[in-house]
């Protein structure tokens, strides 16, 4: 529209002349894509291109595909815009898919790598230790190290305090 509101310039007109899919293909046509290769693109015939480019020719007033493109982008470049501005949100997280062979959890919780359980290149600190679907063989194992690790712990700090006691009381 133009200032006082009341008549729409010629520009205006033309841009609203213009349908939908004139605009589709006059789009690739600034792409310098050929009309054979917009047919292909848009799943129509070539003549079926060249007819809507004929059409938004004449709707333009233009003489050739040169100068429809000028200024088809001249027009798409005062009245192709949004009015307002949208606002621009943060990306939603991706959802993890559940499965249920870790038992139950999704992947990222116990740090098994991506969603899909292909790992991600950072490892957890001791690998597949604490992975829960180990046998009940593999189990017995790891308690049993851990028991004897958390003894060989207990026995060292009672060392460590029965040769601080012989120290200080000398």
């Amino acid at each position: 529209m133009t200032d006082s509101g009341s008549q729409p310039s010629e520009d205006e007109v033309r841009w609203a002349r213009l349908t939908d899919k004139q605009r589709a293909c006059l789009d690739l046509v600034l792409d310098h894509q050929t009309s054979k290769q917009i047919a292909r693109r848009l799943g129509i015939s070539k003549q079926a291109v060249d007819l809507r480019l004929k059409t938004a020719r004449d709707t333009l007033g233009v003489a050739n595909r040169a100068e429809t493109a000028i200024i088809y982008a001249r027009l798409k470049q005062t009245y192709d815009r949004i009015p307002c501005d949208p606002i621009i949100l943060a990306p939603r997280p991706a959802l993890m898919s559940f499965d249920s062979s870790n038992g139950g959890l999704p992947g990222a919780i116990h740090g098994c790598g991506s969603p899909t359980g292909e790992p991600t290149g950072s490892n957890p600190p001791f690998g597949d230790f604490w992975r829960h679907d180990h046998a009940r063989v593999k189990r017995v194992w790891i308690m049993a190290a851990l028991l004897v690790g958390f003894a060989l712990l207990i026995l060292t700090g009672l060392s460590i305090a029965q040769a601080l006691t012989r120290l200080v009381s000398g």
